[in-house]
């Protein structure tokens, strides 16, 4: 039988590969909260350390990981603006990258799942920020969010790429960095996939965006890309 190690992640800063006991590696973070999961997912104690398997089939960014995405903007003590946070899944994984001197700032406008992301994430997770708000209006949270490092956007609404570009203007610091979750069905049921991610990106790209790297993300979301940049200094 293999034993069980853990390995930093060879590109992004606060993630790893877990080796288990049948010798297959998964992607993992190192758990901010021990003891505690959020979605069921599986821990894993090695040494005095304990990780939290990312699951790709429940977590866009995770498959984008395991897709080989080049470019990532998130890393220990970064500062965060999560639009879409819903249930907080993928939001507690990028809670253990940037770690206790980060902040994760998570913009959703659906009670119910604000209040799963409250009682699930934010208890254990004092760098969490929940805020119940349309991220389509960014104006609206301006008194709690400042400058930030990172946007992740991930929302199912029309206009993605303009959404995200509209609370870079207010909140991201130029060199700053995006990671632009596609859904090409919500966009468009009756166009291409691959035609809506071309027009999302020409989006970004007028407005101040710098594209680093795009990926899609089958077989863990279907017509879903993934696409990541840096914002343009003025």
């Amino acid at each position: 039988m293999r034993r069980e190690g853990a390995r930093a992640h060879e590109k992004f800063e606060g993630v790893y590969w877990i080796v288990l006991e049948d010798g297959v590696r998964r992607l993992s973070t190192e758990n901010l909260s021990p003891g505690d999961n959020v979605y069921g997912e599986r821990l894993v104690k090695i040494g005095k350390t304990e990780y939290r398997i990312w699951d790709a089939y429940r977590s866009k960014l995770a498959a984008a990981i395991l897709k080989t995405l080049n470019f990532l903007p998130i890393a220990p003590e970064g500062k965060i603006l999560y639009l879409g946070a819903a249930s907080g899944t993928t939001a507690s994984h990028v809670s253990d990258m940037v770690g206790e001197k980060g902040i994760v700032y998570c913009v959703e406008f659906a009670q119910r799942a604000i209040r799963e992301l409250v009682d699930n994430v934010c208890e254990n997770r004092p760098n969490v920020y929940p805020i119940l708000a349309d991220a389509r209006f960014p104006e609206k949270y301006r008194s709690i969010v400042g400058e930030v490092d990172s946007i992740y956007c991930d929302i199912a609404q029309p206009e993605q790429a303009r959404v995200l570009a509209d609370n870079a203007d207010m909140y991201l610091k130029s060199g700053g960095g995006a990671v632009l979750a596609v859904k090409s069905r919500s966009i468009d049921v009756t166009m291409a996939p691959s035609r809506i991610f071309r027009q999302e990106i020409e989006t970004l790209r007028k407005r101040r965006f710098e594209i680093r790297d795009t990926v899609r993300l089958e077989p863990y979301d279907k017509d879903h890309a993934m696409v990541s940049a840096t914002f343009k200094e003025k």
